[in-house]
């Protein structure tokens, strides 16, 4: 009896594997390029348009949405998990909104006893302190992030950083804010968001000599390979805050391109070597910008800017 039920079972998943493999190929031309439709319910065949299969089970939710709102409220899922929280997001949280779930009110008896729960909740969700100097350092990541303006991508990365060097114990005799800024600012040169050290220093409460050190001493323990910032990634934001066209956006980008394949590029700041390229293009375009003016938008010194732009000028035989 045995031997015949695993006979039946094994002959059942041959016929289902053979089942599938027809489903992957088409039945008229045999091509295996299916494509389903736009609402789930045939499978075509791409290069025939013969309909493959219909009445295909669709794998989605039963509801619609759309919007982001509509479908924040039918989603029954919960949030994904994340490495930007000490946690990774895994933990419960107590509303403070103080309403039961109808959205009524509730009375002044319960209120004391949810805040007080709920302060037991924050206690408990770092158990010793090196989770809550985790907790700190990767909520200074998210505040940095957000005044800088990154995406959440380069979050999700510099709380990985950051995580890696305190697996590594490279945090001893560092402060926490100084690794947790060094890891944002090599998460934005990994991801391709250009921010100079300067501007990573202004929403920083370290100091800029501090973070460079730092910055350094990460990337050489964990191995992370950075390829030189390209000064064309700074144009377009420069160009933006000066309000300038895209006709000396593409001008300054020519000018990169010419003087940096003659290798001026090489030991020099891309910051200041796109603002001296920027300010050499408003004057070819006439729309005439100071030095000052470009100066403060890139945080470069005007010396810079002349220095870098005679270069220019005479790489480019102007």
């Amino acid at each position: 009896m045995e031997r015949s039920s695993r006979q039946r079972e094994r002959v059942a998943t041959d016929e289902d594997t053979t089942e599938q493999d027809e489903r992957e190929q088409c039945p008229e031309c045999g091509s295996t390029s299916l494509i389903a439709s736009a609402d789930g319910g045939e499978l075509v065949c791409d290069d025939c348009g013969l309909v493959v299969e219909e009445g295909t089970i669709d794998r989605g939710p039963e509801w619609r949405a759309f919007n982001h709102g509509e479908r924040q409220e039918k989603s029954r899922v919960g949030a994904p998990t994340t490495k930007t929280m000490h946690d990774k997001g895994l933990t419960t949280t107590i509303d403070w909104k103080d309403k039961d779930a109808y959205g009524r009110s509730i009375s002044s008896k319960k209120r004391s006893q949810m805040h007080r729960l709920r302060r037991w909740q924050e206690r408990i969700r770092t158990k010793d302190a090196g989770e809550r100097n985790l907790q700190f350092a990767l909520s200074e990541v998210d505040r940095m992030a957000s005044a800088l303006g990154v995406p959440r991508s380069v979050r999700e990365v510099a709380s990985v950083i950051y995580r890696r060097a305190l697996d590594d114990d490279l945090i001893r005799g560092r402060s926490i804010e100084g690794v947790a800024t060094a890891a944002l600012y090599a998460a934005c040169r990994q991801e391709d968001i250009p921010r100079s050290l300067e501007e990573v220093s202004d929403v920083s409460r370290v100091e800029q000599k501090e973070i460079g050190r730092t910055y350094r001493y990460i990337a050489q323990e964990l191995g992370l390979k950075m390829k030189p910032v390209d000064p064309k990634k700074y144009v377009p934001r420069f160009c933006s805050s000066l309000e300038l066209t895209e006709e000396v956006q593409s001008k300054a980008n020519e000018i990169i391109d010419v003087t940096a394949e003659q290798g001026l590029l090489s030991g020099k700041s891309p910051t200041g070597y796109a603002a001296a390229a920027i300010y050499a293009a408003s004057l070819l375009c006439n729309e005439k910008k100071t030095q000052r003016e470009v100066a403060d938008v890139a945080q470069v010194t005007e010396v810079t800017i002349r220095n870098r732009y005679q270069e220019q000028i005479e790489a480019m035989g102007l």
